[in-house]
């Protein structure tokens, strides 16, 4: 899918996992067998090791977060479904100072892939299971690129644990973005909301298209030039903040949008208020960074 943000150039070893301990000879032992691996600061460096050979998704979240340790299921789930394609990681931050520090954690869950060794950044904040696998998708491409497609001996048992069927929109929005038709993912998740408007999973999905579109072919340097040049500028300050989503500068998109509805009003500021909360929704309604974003917003506009 060539609007996505997954490269070659993400295996730039951002997060530094040298400063954790060597793993002891047990801790590695079923580092190549299980799906579902418990990662901690002892035995981590063995999983990495791992990913020379299979890659790995790792979550890192919290048992304080309710919302992040249901998030483990759903990856749980989406990993039963791979057969043994990638091994998910969790991470209890909780109860790994040691990770918790390597990986820089500001708010959980947090998501990333490691091929080869090498830390590669997926998404912050929980995301519904078939935007999940469009990311895991890019990463097993990604792994391939660079000769990582080994495969986890998971049990029959583990192989045969299926999530159940998305809903016929989901399902035809999902398949409409593997074939990078967005317009039609676009069409799927309008007609999902329009059935149900309660609907989450497809109000984040929509969004995330959205972004997806808005941003795909984007020369970036001369967006934020543009910007600089014109802080005003609804269009150019809305594009760059987009920008900003995908690169994982969460806060840094907010910010900019924030400054922005205060000095606007009437449609303007409509205008720029409903774009950031649709950016409230593709980073997760229960990201920290989010909840903050909302109450700087109320602020703003009161």
């Amino acid at each position: 899918m060539t609007s996505h943000p997954i490269s070659a150039a993400a295996l730039r070893g951002a997060v530094d996992l040298s400063t954790l301990n060597q793993p002891s000879p047990s801790a590695g032992a079923a580092a190549g067998d299980e799906l579902v691996l418990e990662g901690t600061d002892a035995g981590f460096q063995a999983i990495v090791a791992g990913t020379q050979s299979v890659p790995a998704v790792v979550v890192l979240w919290s048992q304080r977060s309710p919302a992040s340790a249901e998030y483990v299921e759903v990856l749980a789930s989406v990993a039963a479904s791979f057969e043994g394609r990638f091994q998910l990681v969790t991470i209890d931050v909780d109860t790994n100072p040691g990770l918790l520090q390597a990986f820089q954690v500001q708010s959980v869950p947090m998501t990333l892939g490691l091929v080869a060794g090498q830390p590669v950044p997926l998404f912050a904040g929980a995301q519904p299971a078939e935007q999940v696998r469009v990311y895991v998708d890019e990463l097993l491409k990604l792994a391939a690129e660079h000769k990582v497609t080994g495969r986890v001996a998971v049990e029959a048992a583990a192989e045969a644990e299926v999530e159940a069927e998305l809903p016929p929109l989901h399902q035809e929005a999902f398949d409409a973005i593997e074939r990078d038709d967005l317009d039609a993912a676009v069409t799927a998740y309008t007609a999902a909301l329009a059935q149900n408007p309660a609907d989450d999973e497809a109000a984040v999905g929509l969004a995330q298209v959205k972004l997806m579109q808005r941003t795909a072919g984007v020369d970036q340097p001369a967006a934020r030039a543009a910007a600089a040049e014109a802080p005003t500028d609804i269009a150019a300050q809305t594009l760059v903040a987009d920008c900003d989503i995908l690169g994982g500068h969460i806060e840094d998109a907010f910010a900019r949008l924030i400054d922005l509805v205060r000095v606007t009003d009437g449609d303007e500021r409509e205008l720029v208020r409903g774009h950031l909360v649709e950016l409230f929704a593709v980073v997760g309604a229960h990201d920290e960074r989010v909840q903050k974003a909302r109450r700087a917003l109320m602020s703003a506009l009161f």
